[in-house]
């Protein structure tokens, strides 16, 4: 129905006038479920009716205002203390000054979600048929605020019930701790529009970030975050909402305002927990709040799961006392780098004379020179080398895509580490090898390479490399 005004005439009193936009605005308030039309609606309402009165509504900050509405924040310090009596008292106030004043508070059944402030421009009285109308008006108001702020409850709850199905089906559908923190983080990062993300888990009761946080995680600077909220939730294990931050370090203040945090749950422990953060303070509602916790709920279960198959899938491929890959890992690597790359370098590694150090010092003892010459060549690798444990006091490195003259400088750089470094002190001799996908070779053939590396270095006097290039 379009807008229109009613002039004043000898047919029509201004009651009449009054009323029956009071019905044309309730069927109109009827037919719509948008809460910014209810309120433009009050507005127009009264210009037509009482066109030299000004009007603001005062609303609650959680209500995403239109900007061309007359719209102020209602807040409980405000100096406004018959506006704050109307919404408290649910009653309609009076201020009696030079220009009158009226407060209404749009009321529904289930409570009151703002107040309609009236000024009259003129200095007389409010009659009580304006302020009767005005009542009304708000009134009527405030039940369709109320059944449209229901509507759009409900149809978010159904759109965050949607979103938890769909990210549990997809959580148990993953077979991958990567892939899933991953597509965890994009839901977030989508749906709360959250400026960092981070996923931390209790390893001997220390935190480990894991891949799929955002990049600020990665920091050092995060540190001291993680473990402030690991603090406030290590008694109670309840999940923290924060408006503003003022209770975290000034490190994160600087860059953040707002933060929620949610600890991950598993047979009634905590064993991790999600960060989300925001670029202002009141990024978030607490609906959104509430979202996030029953994602992480759902999500916990998955997670450990994933965790404990990762866990169990590096025993298979791991060398317990080493800590490096096993042999078969090793091989299978070679494998696939022979099929994709453009060459790579295999190092065979033996300690030198380590039937001695067994002797003199004790097996124990030779476990832990093993797991020290370990530890050094795990420092010298790139995260796409493969160190492995080849069997005894022998092990073995394999450099895809590396050349076997910059492969031979990566074996004698480990040479002198080792030398160095080791205590009780240890040498090893070391046999290059490498492929070419431009000649016919194969594992075995690698592998014999090398070990005829190995045993020229080791007759030659031992503590050196060979190279036996292909």
């Amino acid at each position: 129905m379009p807008d229109r005004t009613y002039p004043i005439d000898d047919n029509k009193t201004l009651e009449e006038i009054k009323y029956r936009e009071l019905f044309r605005v309730t069927e109109k308030f009827h037919s719509s479920m948008d809460i910014n039309s209810v309120l433009a609606e009050i507005i127009q309402t009264l210009k037509r009716v009482f066109p030299t009165y000004d009007y603001f509504l005062l609303l609650s900050n959680d209500h995403d205002a239109c900007e061309d509405l007359p719209i102020k924040n209602l807040e409980y310090n405000s100096e406004n203390a018959t506006a704050i009596a109307s919404y408290v008292n649910a009653t309609v106030e009076l201020e009696d000054t030079e220009y009158p004043v009226m407060y209404a508070p749009l009321k529904g059944k289930q409570g009151v979600y703002g107040v309609l402030q009236v000024k009259s421009l003129l200095t007389s009285e409010l009659e009580n048929s304006q302020i009767d109308f005005i009542r009304l008006l708000a009134n009527t108001a405030g039940n369709a605020l109320e059944n449209a702020k229901l509507y759009q409850q409900s149809q978010k709850l159904v759109e965050d019930l949607r979103l938890i199905d769909e990210i549990s089906q997809k959580l148990n559908s993953t077979s991958s701790l990567f892939e899933t923190m991953n597509y965890l983080h994009n839901q977030i990062k989508k749906s709360f529009q959250a400026a960092a993300i981070g996923f931390i888990i209790l390893e001997d009761h220390r935190p480990r970030v894991l891949e799929g946080s955002s990049s600020y995680f990665e920091e050092e600077s995060s540190n001291e975050l993680i473990h402030a909220v690991l603090k406030k939730i290590e008694n109670t294990n309840e999940s923290l909402f924060m408006g503003e931050i003022k209770q975290m370090p000034l490190s994160v203040q600087t860059f953040y305002g707002s933060l929620m945090a949610v600890p991950m749950i598993h047979s009634n422990a905590v064993n991790g927990l999600a960060i989300v953060l925001g670029n202002k303070p009141y990024s978030f509602s607490f609906e959104k709040f509430k979202l996030l916790q029953s994602l992480i709920q759902r999500s916990s279960l998955a997670v450990a799961n994933l965790m404990l198959r990762e866990k169990l899938e590096k025993l298979v491929i791991t060398d317990q006392l080493t800590q490096l890959y096993a042999r078969n890992y090793l091989n299978d690597m070679i494998e696939e780098s022979m099929k994709s790359d453009r060459g790579g370098t295999f190092i065979l590694i033996d300690l030198d004379d380590f039937k001695e150090i067994n002797d003199t010092f004790g097996h124990q003892t030779g476990d832990q020179v093993l797991i020290q010459v370990a530890d050094l060549i795990r420092k010298c690798l790139r995260s796409t080398d493969i160190g492995a444990r080849w069997g005894g006091e022998e092990l073995a490195v394999y450099l895809p895509d590396i050349p076997i003259e910059q492969g031979a400088q990566i074996a004698e750089r480990l040479l002198n580490h080792v030398s160095q470094q080791t205590k009780p002190a240890v040498t090893m001799s070391c046999g290059v090898s490498n492929w070419d996908p431009c000649k016919p070779d194969g594992l075995t053939q690698l592998f014999s390479r090398a070990d005829t590396a190995l045993y020229e270095a080791k007759k030659a006097g031992k503590n050196r490399i060979s190279v036996k290039k292909i």
